[in-house]
């Protein structure tokens, strides 16, 4: 008797990147992948990764296609970002039920990670938000989940601030 075989997870794809083209792609093909949240840590949104026309246009598309859709930003230093004009700030202010920016606690503004996360599976992380250096992981819940739990904690600590409500204006 033959036996069905259940589908299969697509293997976990490491991949490292090291340039700013690099990391722009990665941060891409991560908002592409999202289906239902995508969690980003970002110093003060990194305008020459978050601020590019084919990315803000991935998230428009996530979050207009889908009802149920978040984006969660976490800034550990907002003022650059609230000063400077901004594409992703422009969608964030026009769509408002669907992305939350909050200003990280002063717990955790220490940390100099960036990374983004596409619902609980992919991820582009880099240690130090000041080099392109990092990983892409395209289908690794375990890892996802891990910095997704650590974003969690940081992000529940972290009311929104009166800076970053000036986003939602």
């Amino acid at each position: 008797m033959m036996h069905a075989e259940a589908p299969s997870q697509p293997a976990a794809t490491r991949t490292i990147v090291s340039s700013l083209e690099e990391v722009r792609a990665a941060s891409l093909q991560v908002a592409n992948a999202a289906t239902r949240l995508v969690a980003m840590y970002t110093q003060d949104l990194e305008p020459l990764v978050y601020d590019q026309p084919l990315f803000i246009e991935a998230i428009k598309k996530l979050v207009l296609a889908r009802g149920y859709a978040k984006v969660r930003v976490l800034l550990a230093n907002p003022a650059r970002a609230v000063y400077e004009s901004s594409r992703f700030i422009g969608l964030a202010r026009r769509i408002t039920s669907y992305i939350e920016i909050r200003h990280a606690h002063p717990d955790f503004r220490g940390n100099r990670a960036a990374f983004l996360i596409a619902d609980d599976r992919a991820i582009v992380y880099r240690s130090d938000a000041s080099r392109w250096d990092g990983i892409l992981e395209m289908n690794d819940p375990a890892v996802a989940r891990r910095y997704l739990d650590l974003f969690d904690e940081a992000w529940h600590g972290s009311a929104p601030h009166a800076e970053t409500r000036q986003l939602h204006l």
